[in-house]
């Protein structure tokens, strides 16, 4: 008898223990970064750019100068969901595991671009600049809604545009760090970011 239940104590911890060690790499739930409701004051604001609230969305480029909203926390494995709205001349991107949150930019992170007229197009919307480029037909995103789904577990990130798989790539250079949205021409609107942590 005193066997059995040796066996079953420990059958039942060893069970608890692979629940446990399940429950810990399942997704967290999604969190609203972004809602359209208000510009959040405890996101640190890099630059000049004016951002604020025009029907229900984050707005930037009324008076021309750019600018960076900076995540007060950082993130390491996660999922973003991103609805934003560009115009023609929109110059924009969501930079994630930023390494340096007062110095934001794509020597520092990984830049997820919203720009459809660069001038090298491969690095356009959709890309992640200097690390992923495009294949043609290269994406168009002006005066339209659209969503970014992105992914970045480990060394893996994936980006994807309207649907569409944009980016997939392995590299290390960026493992954690905060999430940036950036405004450096033309106006663009976030309606909704949304992450959870993976």
């Amino acid at each position: 008898m005193t066997t059995r239940r040796t066996f079953l104590a420990s059958s039942l911890a060893l069970t608890g223990a692979s629940l446990s060690g399940c429950a810990s790499i399942l997704p967290s739930e999604w969190v609203t970064l972004i809602d359209g409701t208000r510009v959040p004051i405890e996101w640190k604001q890099l630059g000049q750019g004016n951002w604020s609230i025009v029907d229900k969305t984050i707005l930037q480029g009324q008076n021309g100068k750019g600018g960076y909203l900076v995540s007060p926390k950082s993130y390491t494995d996660f999922e973003i969901r991103a609805e934003f709205w560009g115009d023609d001349n929109a110059n924009s991107g969501i930079f994630i595991r930023c390494a340096d949150p007062a110095k934001v930019g794509a020597a520092t992170a990984y830049e997820v671009n919203i720009w459809d007229k660069r001038p090298d197009p491969s690095y356009g919307s959709g890309a992640i600049v200097d690390f992923a480029a495009l294949k043609q037909p290269y994406p168009k995103t002006a005066n339209r809604w659209n969503l970014f789904e992105i992914v970045a577990r480990g060394e893996r990130v994936t980006v994807t545009l309207n649907g569409v798989q944009t980016v997939d790539m392995i590299n290390g250079k960026y493992r954690s760090g905060p999430v940036a949205l950036q405004s450096a021409g033309g106006t663009i609107r976030f309606r909704k970011v949304e992450i959870r942590e993976l």
